[in-house]
């Protein structure tokens, strides 16, 4: 006992530095690996992303307890989620806030009685093409766009979904990657308590069908 005692007080400075990681990024400022293709083209497997844990609330640390409101999340924005109803941390992109009247038809998404719109675009570099061909969009609606997705042969059957008005208090989710991603069209809307930060910046990025060789075009790119 006594010289496990010394050991920690030779190796104080360390235990305090640990402490404060772990609180720092409990409650402040985290990075996540992401190990699937959901939210492709906009965030790729192997990426490094870096969240920002006080978008929306101040934590207590290692809690999911509110000490400050900041913000609501907004749709569009991609949110971090320690989900209740699949047991994992989810990274998914804000589809439909809190009102909202969301609905799927075909791969083209309704907000409130809005059609989206898509623009056609070239995306190079996606691993699952290679098997699984496939198209790309930008999808422009109520002034936020973003890049998505789409099998060109087999949309998956949750292509159409809906329609359904988001309740108060809950968030409605997807991936990027429409027609592979597990969303809230399979496990339900979110609820505002899970949603523990957004993600900002892409830090650093490996390449897993290369041997994890660096995608150095992909280091410090925001997310949006």
């Amino acid at each position: 006992m006594h010289g496990l005692k010394n050991f920690l007080l030779r190796n104080r400075g360390f235990f305090f530095f640990l402490l404060g990681m772990l609180v720092f990024r409990s409650a402040l400022a985290d990075w996540n690996t992401v190990p699937t293709g959901s939210m492709q083209p906009t965030i790729r497997i192997g990426d490094r992303i870096v969240v920002d844990r006080m978008a929306y609330d101040l934590r207590v640390p290692f809690t999911h307890h509110s000490l400050l409101h900041r913000a609501d999340p907004q749709r569009n924005d991609i949110v971090i989620i320690d989900s209740t109803a699949t047991g994992d941390r989810l990274v998914k992109r804000v589809v439909g806030v809190p009102g909202d009247h969301i609905a799927l038809r075909g791969n083209v998404l309704y907000v409130n009685g809005h059609a989206a719109r898509y623009t056609p675009v070239t995306v190079a570099g996606i691993t699952a093409d290679r098997v699984q061909p496939a198209t790309y969009a930008v999808e422009s609606i109520g002034g936020g766009h973003h890049l998505l997705r789409l099998a060109r042969y087999l949309p998956s059957p949750v292509s159409s979904y809906g329609p359904v008005t988001v309740p108060a208090g809950d968030y409605l989710v997807m991936g990027d990657n429409r027609d592979d991603s597990y969303d809230s069209r399979f496990f339900g809307f979110v609820p505002r308590a899970e949603i523990v930060g957004k993600a900002r910046y892409v830090a650093m990025s490996l390449d897993p069908a290369r041997h994890h060789l660096p995608r150095a075009d992909r280091w410090g790119l925001a997310l949006h």
